[in-house]
């Protein structure tokens, strides 16, 4: 009977250090979903932010004397025929687009507004940065639909001593603030060819490739 009852207990501490372990493995990254390898269609980013420089085609349904294509001035303005300096800088294409109905509103019924972003200017904040262990480390223009295969490919792969499975993507969540680490796994995208691996990316996100350590 004692052997029983050291036995269980021997269970008990087992199982408990089992939850404590699976608690402690809680706090890896999360990773995030696959994304296909060929966009279904090209379309200009929703998440695009407009910034100084960029080149805009504003397009008012039905009256071309209204619409213009226009470069965001360093001020962050732009001027249209009826809309004089109106802020650009700052918003997406969306955004834009209904304040310019709006600024319009008062000489026409109902306008329909589309902004397209023809030539942007990249900064920071709208280029996806690729640092580590890549054949060459690099800052590159974020484009619509834009993948973490089509990143990757821009700039040559991984060298002969990345950790591709131990890279991590750092991206900045614009309703908090706040930075968010995701693990990706680059050794399985651009040796295995797994779809599961490719990932959409958004503006402004880094990809940071450890070396290994052996």
């Amino acid at each position: 009977m004692r052997f029983l009852r050291v036995s269980r207990a021997l269970l008990l501490v087992g199982a408990s250090a089992s939850v404590l372990t699976g608690c402690a493995g809680g706090g890896s990254r999360p990773e995030l979903p696959p994304a296909s390898f060929v966009g279904s269609r090209e379309q200009p980013s929703e998440e695009y932010v407009i910034g100084p420089m960029d080149q805009l085609n504003i397009f008012v349904w039905r009256n071309p004397e209204l619409s213009a294509k226009v470069q965001v001035r360093p001020d962050g303005r732009i001027t249209t025929p009826l809309v004089n300096d109106m802020p650009a800088v700052g918003k997406t294409p969306a955004m834009l687009a209904d304040d310019m109905k709006i600024a319009l509103s008062t000489y026409i019924k109902d306008p329909i507004v589309s902004v397209i972003v023809e030539s942007p200017q990249s900064t920071y904040s709208q280029s996806i940065r690729i640092v580590g262990a890549t054949e060459k480390p690099a800052s590159i223009p974020y484009r619509a639909n834009m993948t973490l295969l089509d990143a990757m490919i821009a700039v040559g792969g991984l060298n002969q001593y990345a950790a591709g499975n131990r890279a991590r993507l750092v991206r900045q969540d614009r309703n908090t603030g706040q930075q968010r680490e995701y693990n990706v796994k680059l050794g399985k995208l651009l040796k295995d060819g797994d779809p599961s691996a490719n990932v959409k990316l958004e503006p402004g996100d880094v990809i940071i490739i450890p070396e290994s350590m052996f």
